[in-house]
């Protein structure tokens, strides 16, 4: 989600819309961000399945700290299983499907905080921690289950390791690069470089750097030999596109400086 969408204290206008469902989706489905480099299972699915939790959540009147709060919830009940379950067929559809609702309430808090008339650097600030907290806890819960769980030879281990040090650069630098945009254009507002959709190649492309694409390779987390492959698969590709994505903005600082 956007930086600054998320919040309790209004600091747009107030909000008119009426607190019925359909109502709520419509104003919502006509005030979506900028799909601009969103990967294809942020960008179809969970802003689709935030959209419905979030018109649920106006409709009960809950505020988006607390959407947040509950998607952290849902998350890290996922990263637990993940770490404290001996995978099987129950467990993957279950660590699956926590994980899956923790980020389409991931995405719902920001468009809550839309329809409520704005944001809060309180609300961005939140949503921040539980995304660097949820980025790196759940590659150490894998790092734990292939210990307890798997049958491995050790130096595996440094597979998770590393997945969760290209996680970690790969926030902080997007982090980063969104602040200094920020600071040299004077304004609070996030910023993207390029206007208009992505391509569906592109969201395509990229989407092994998408989170809620991992969260769906828990489903073969009961086929061990082959959740291995495929995280590990993961792994390359995020850290091939965390080199191309840092140069990028390397080269984008300096024509801002």
């Amino acid at each position: 989600m956007s930086p600054t969408e998320n919040s309790d204290t209004s600091t747009g206008t107030a909000d008119r819309t009426p607190r019925r469902f359909g109502a709520a989706v419509a104003a919502l489905a006509a005030s979506q961000k900028s799909s601009r480099g969103a990967p294809a299972y942020s960008r179809f699915v969970n802003r689709r399945l935030g959209r419905i939790f979030a018109a649920l959540a106006y409709i009960a009147g809950a505020t988006p700290n607390q959407v947040t709060i509950l998607s952290a919830l849902f998350t890290f009940a996922g990263v637990v299983l993940i770490a404290s379950a001996p995978p099987s067929v129950g467990v993957a559809v279950g660590v699956t499907a926590l994980l899956v609702v923790g980020y389409a309430l991931d995405a719902a808090d920001g468009q809550l905080a839309r329809l409520r008339g704005g944001g809060s650097l309180q609300g961005e600030w939140l949503d921040h921690i539980v995304d660097a907290i949820k980025s790196s806890t759940i590659h150490a819960a894998v790092l734990i289950s292939w210990y307890r769980f798997f049958d491995l030879d050790d130096r595996a281990l440094l597979i998770p390791l590393g997945y969760q040090a290209v996680t970690a650069v790969f926030f902080f630098a997007m982090i980063l690069t969104d602040l200094l945009r920020r600071v040299h254009r004077g304004t609070q507002e996030i910023i993207i470089r390029k206007t208009g959709p992505t391509s569906l190649l592109y969201s395509l492309a990229v989407i092994p750097a998408d989170y809620g694409f991992l969260c769906l390779l828990f489903l073969v987390l009961a086929w061990p030999a082959g959740f291995v492959v495929l995280y590990s698969l993961l792994f390359v590709a995020n850290t091939l596109i965390l080199g191309a994505s840092l140069v990028r903005w390397f080269r984008e600082m300096a024509t801002l400086s």
